[in-house]
C-alpha cells in the first residue's frame, strides 16, 4: 500500500459542557496497512452531532467519553480502500464509527451498515439516512404512535432531527407546530418541513402563552430535543394521554451538577401521559429497514434533506459550539476534502 498520511481531530482537553475549538488539536500521522480482520476506510464525510458533547466530556452521558489523543468519535461516511476482513471488499461505501479523520483501520464492528445505492448524494447517509433522519423517523413512529388528526409539537423543528419530524407528522396526517431560534429558521420549516405554525422561542415574552396561542387544542404528540424551559411550558398543553419523546437535551450546557426547574409529575400524572426516552443506537437492528423507507420518501419527493457541508477537517474543531449555538441551516457536517 502506497504510503498516505492521515489528517485527524484530536481531543486534547476534557470540555465542561460544550466543546469549543481550543479542546481539540489537528495532527498528521501516517496510516498504518490494516490488519488481519481490518479494513481501510478512506472518510468522505464527518458528521457533527450534539451527542458529541457528552462523548467529549465525562458529565455522566450514556456512553464513555472519548479519550484524550485520540480522534474525535464521530459517524461518517467513507469508501473501503483495503480489507482484510471476508466480509467487505475494496470499493464498498459504509457508513459507521470512523472517527473525525482522514483514513480509518478498524474492525468490521465498526460499520453499521453499507451505504444503500440511490440516486441519493452520498453525503445524504449522514442526514436524512443518517442519524438524524433514522431517529426522527424510528422515534415518532416507534414511540409517538401518531394517528391522522393528531396535534405535534416539536422543539429545534428546524434542526437536523426536527426538520424531518414535521415531514413525517405531515405524511401521517397529522398537524405540526414547531420552535425554532429565529424567524429566518420559522419561515423555512413552514416552507419546506411541513410544519403549519411555529414560534420563536427567543422572541416569545411568555413561552407558555405562545405555545398555547399556536396549539389552542392542546398536543398529543411532543418531539423534545431540548428540554429545559421549552418542555416546562410544553408539558403543560399535553392532551389526556399524550406522549413526550425525549430525544435531546440540547437546553442545558451541563449536568454537572444537575440543573433544577419546574416538576412535571403532577403533569405526566393528571394527564396520564406517557414519557419515553429515544438513544437511537438501541435500534441498529432497525437501521437497514427505516434507512430504506427514507430513501423511497426522499426519491418520491415526500421528505427534503437540507445540509451544510464545511469544506475541510479544519472547520471541525469549532462545529460542535456552532451547532449548540443554532448557526447551522441543516444537517451539519464536514467534508474530508
Amino acid at each position: 500500500m502506497a504510503l498516505r498520511e492521515n489528517r485527524q481531530v484530536r481531543l486534547v482537553a476534557r470540555p465542561h459542557g460544550i466543546p469549543h475549538a481550543e479542546h481539540f488539536a489537528l495532527v498528521t500521522e501516517p496510516v498504518a496497512a490494516p490488519g488481519e480482520g481490518e479494513i481501510l476506510i478512506e472518510n468522505r464525510y464527518l458528521s457533527i452531532d450534539p451527542a458529541q458533547r457528552g462523548w467529549a466530556n465525562d458529565e455522566g452521558n450514556y456512553s464513555a467519553p472519548v479519550p484524550l489523543g485520540t480522534p474525535m468519535r464521530a459517524l461518517a461516511v467513507g469508501e473501503i480502500l483495503a480489507s482484510n476482513a471476508p466480509e467487505f471488499r475494496p470499493g464498498e461505501q459504509v457508513f459507521g464509527w470512523f472517527g473525525w479523520q482522514r483514513y480509518c483501520v478498524t474492525t468490521p464492528d465498526a460499520v453499521l451498515r453499507r451505504v444503500i445505492p440511490s440516486r441519493l448524494p452520498l453525503s445524504a447517509n449522514l442526514s436524512v439516512l443518517g442519524m438524524n433522519g433514522i431517529t426522527a423517523y424510528l422515534a415518532f413512529h416507534g414511540l409517538g404512535d401518531p394517528k391522522p388528526g393528531e396535534h405535534v409539537l416539536v422543539s429545534t423543528a428546524a434542526g437536523s432531527v426536527g426538520s424531518f419530524v414535521g415531514q413525517l407528522a405531515k405524511i401521517a396526517g397529522c398537524r405540526a407546530v414547531g420552535l425554532t431560534s429565529s424567524a429566518d429558521k420559522a419561515a423555512l420549516a413552514k416552507a419546506r418541513y411541513g410544519y403549519q405554525d411555529m414560534i420563536n422561542y427567543r422572541e416569545a415574552a411568555d413561552l407558555g402563552a405562545a405555545i398555547r396561542a399556536a396549539c389552542p387544542d392542546g398536543n398529543d404528540i411532543f418531539f423534545d430535543n431540548t428540554g429545559g424551559p421549552i418542555a416546562d411550558a410544553a408539558i403543560r398543553t399535553m392532551r389526556l394521554r399524550g406522549r413526550v419523546i425525549q430525544c435531546g437535551t440540547a437546553a442545558n450546557a451541563s449536568w454537572t451538577p444537575a440543573p433544577q426547574g419546574p416538576r412535571p409529575e403532577r403533569e405526566i400524572l393528571t394527564r396520564r401521559l406517557r414519557w419515553s426516552g429515544f438513544i437511537i443506537f438501541d435500534h441498529l437492528a432497525e437501521f437497514e429497514t427505516a434507512a430504506a423507507r427514507l430513501a423511497e420518501l426522499a426519491l418520491a419527493g415526500k421528505i427534503v434533506h437540507d445540509e451544510e457541508i464545511l469544506p475541510g477537517l479544519e472547520h471541525a474543531p469549532g462545529a460542535i459550539a456552532r451547532l449548540y449555538r443554532g448557526e447551522n441551516h441543516g444537517k451539519l457536517m464536514i467534508a474530508v476534502d
